[in-house]
């Protein structure tokens, strides 16, 4: 049986992968989000049932519920649906500041579960990481203007998709993580239908920009889910709300490592709140608590 200590730190894991999601989006070149969508998630899909072959029962994950079926595909699908079109009519500046309240929504949901007990470090630890996120976003330029409800409206709403999905993974404790493979491929075919009424198509150049799509799949579309559904499920899943501010953190690094970002005197301060935050909220895992 796999202890919190290890299903946490599985979940942690997706947090690294998905700080990797701007600069391998960016590699892929000028890929319309949805066709970018399909085909990471088809990746993603893909990979995870190629394991199949060496555990050909894990298929019989497949067999779930309607129930089930509209959690994990309306989390998935709604949420980067959400965020996409919050992207399109909105600055990614705002748009991803409100998005990022879905952390501090999976801490304060998370004490409706039960046998879950929620503590004033943990809602301090996640209020800091959100203090943190907003002067990372506020060192960008964000600004709220009246044109931009629409697509703020849609990244707020985005949050609680993303907040409800993972906390009600943990109420389907029982549905196998094999099962994810499922809800990335029937996202990657919503996502190349609403690609083919509202985008044109346009293929990567190069075998750089493959590779990025490759590695998209495979890691922030891919394996990420599956690591964060194991945490969701068996691991603190306060913990791994509050830890969750790490990742616009950890992607604007990754940014800079890459080139495409500078340094700035904002994203330290914005580094020790978030990591205060995070160790806060850790607190009881790091004594050998619950």
């Amino acid at each position: 049986m796999m202890t919190p200590r290890a299903a946490t730190l599985i979940g942690l894991s997706a947090i690294l992968m998905w700080s990797l999601l701007a600069v391998l989006t960016v590699a892929t070149g000028t890929i319309p989000p949805f066709q970018l969508a399909a085909m990471t998630f088809a990746i993603g899909a893909l990979a995870a049932a190629t394991g199949w072959i060496l555990r050909p029962g894990a298929i019989r994950a497949l067999r779930q519920p309607p129930l089930v079926w509209a959690v994990g595909v309306g989390g998935l699908f709604g949420y980067h649906a959400l965020y996409f079109l919050a992207l399109r009519l909105a600055p990614p500046a705002e748009a991803g500041l409100l998005n990022y309240l879905w952390p501090l929504l999976i801490v304060l949901f998370s004490s409706l579960l039960p046998g879950e007990r929620l503590r004033p470090h943990h809602i301090a630890g996640a209020l800091l990481g959100l203090v943190g996120t907003a002067l990372l976003f506020a060192g960008n330029g964000a600004a709220l203007e009246p044109a931009y409800l629409p697509g703020l409206a849609a990244a707020f709403v985005a949050a609680f998709v993303w907040a409800a999905y993972s906390v009600l993974s943990r109420r389907l404790k029982a549905v196998p993580t094999d099962a994810v493979a499922g809800f990335c491929f029937v996202t990657a075919l919503l996502a190349a239908l609403v690609h083919g009424v509202i985008e044109s198509t346009v293929w990567p150049q190069g075998a750089a920009q493959w590779l990025a799509i490759v590695a998209l799949g495979i890691g922030p579309v891919g394996a990420a889910f599956y690591a964060w559904d194991i945490g969701m499920k068996r691991g603190d899943i306060r913990v791994l709300g509050a830890a969750s501010y790490a990742t616009p953190l950890l992607s604007t690094g990754f940014l800079i490592i890459a080139g495409y970002a500078q340094p700035t005197a904002t994203l330290a301060l914005a580094a020790l709140l978030i990591a205060g935050g995070g160790l806060l909220a850790a607190k009881d895992m790091l004594r050998g608590g619950k």
